[in-house]
């Protein structure tokens, strides 16, 4: 096993080489890059240092792209367009200047170069880096890349069920302020009593859609509408440049075939967390569990997806704490189905804290936090843990 750097000092090596491009590499502090070109075997000594480390930022894009070749159109995912662009990835394109290649990179998105390098430039580095640390601890371990972040279609992982569990305590209270990782105890569940974009230091929010994966509009009182809100990058007259969680889900719906096709409930697809990454929140996880009836207006919910989507969101968790080498230990739920899905408090707070017990039997490592804004549906949740 060889050791891994941060993803701190590749985020700070990548942003040096940036500007300089592939050619300046030899002019570049490279150290975090070498350590993981060595991991990932790319790396065996100084002649092949420089051609290494490209290799592995080639298949770092790759990953992004879902291990898929990188086209420049709206087939491939555009992290993976605009990380190959911004780099000089691309066939032709190694020795382009810096200027050029941002430009080319902020077109992918559609903006101009000045709100690219503040804000879609920033996530495209961070995402880069995680996807090269990815290829590397993958290769070293011997385990194959996998770069899928979805669990769709397939069933539920078994939840094994003991007589006696960890995670029936709760303990109302406000959330901290700071952005340090929230002092949640492993194995048992939290409620705190806030909107969910206000949970600082959580790994993954999870925010439940509908079966078309499409998010509620930004100005709804929903959970959907403020993560989607809370999420967005924006330039520094507040104007939203880049729409992080919805664009996500459209290029995880276009890649797989379902644009304007339902998915089955109970699917999970995870996303960045965009501008929700400065209060510590490292993913977000979008259960599908809303069926759209009638004019579109009301949805249906069957109680039982419920605890579908929670066993989903743990496996993807485990599946990206892993694969992404992202070390997550926290989930965050609020009250899925209980807005616009129709489902009564009692029954939501029932099923959930059930699907979260078997989980924390299984692996009593993790924390969970549930949230909802009132103090009455956090009553509700207290009484229910304490229901046999």
């Amino acid at each position: 096993m060889h050791p891994l750097p941060s993803h701190e000092s590749l985020v700070a090596e990548l942003r040096e080489l940036r500007p300089r491009g592939l050619p300046g590499l030899r002019h570049c502090t490279r150290d975090a890059l070498r350590e993981a070109g060595v991991a990932a075997g790319l790396c065996t000594g100084p002649e092949d240092e420089l051609s290494g480390i490209e290799e592995l930022l080639g298949s770092a894009v790759r990953r992004l792209a879902g291990g898929r070749p990188v086209r420049d159109d709206d087939s491939c995912d555009p992290l993976a367009r605009a990380a190959a662009h911004s780099f000089g990835l691309f066939a032709a394109r190694r020795g382009v200047p810096g200027t050029d290649r941002r430009k080319a990179a902020a077109g992918v998105y559609g903006v101009t170069t000045e709100r690219f390098r503040k804000s879609q430039e920033h996530v495209v580095i961070a995402e880069l880096a995680a996807a090269v640390l990815a290829v590397a601890r993958h290769a070293d371990t011997g385990q194959p890349p996998d770069s899928v972040a979805e669990l769709a279609g397939t069933a539920a992982p078994a939840a094994h069920v003991h007589a006696a569990g960890s995670g029936s305590g709760l303990a109302p209270r406000r959330p901290p302020r700071p952005a340090a990782r929230a002092a949640l105890p492993p194995g048992r569940v939290t409620v705190w009593t806030c909107p969910i974009e206000e949970v600082r230091g959580v790994d993954i929010l999870v925010s439940s859609e509908n079966t078309y994966l499409e998010m509620s509009k930004t100005f709804r009182p929903t959970v959907s509408g403020a993560l989607r809100r809370a999420a967005a990058l924006r330039d520094a007259a507040g104007e939203i440049v880049d729409d992080v969680l919805s664009r996500e889900l459209d290029v995880w719906l276009r890649r797989n075939g379902m644009k304007g096709m339902a998915v089955r409930p109970g699917t999970v697809v995870a996303t960045p967390s965009g501008a929700l990454a400065a209060q510590g929140v490292r993913r977000i996880h979008h259960p599908a569990i809303a069926t759209p009836v009638a004019d579109g207006d009301r949805y249906h919910v069957s109680p039982s997806v419920l605890g579908e989507a929670v066993h989903r969101c743990f496996a993807l968790a485990r599946h990206e704490s892993e694969s992404l080498s992202l070390p997550m230990s926290s989930i965050c739920f609020p009250l899925l189905g209980s807005g616009r899905g129709g489902l009564p408090v009692e029954t939501v707070a029932r099923r959930l804290l059930d699907a979260v017990r078997e989980e924390l039997r299984r692996d009593p490592s993790w924390s969970v936090l549930l949230v909802t804004p009132q103090e009455r549906h956090a009553r509700l949740l207290k009484a229910a843990s304490s229901a046999p």
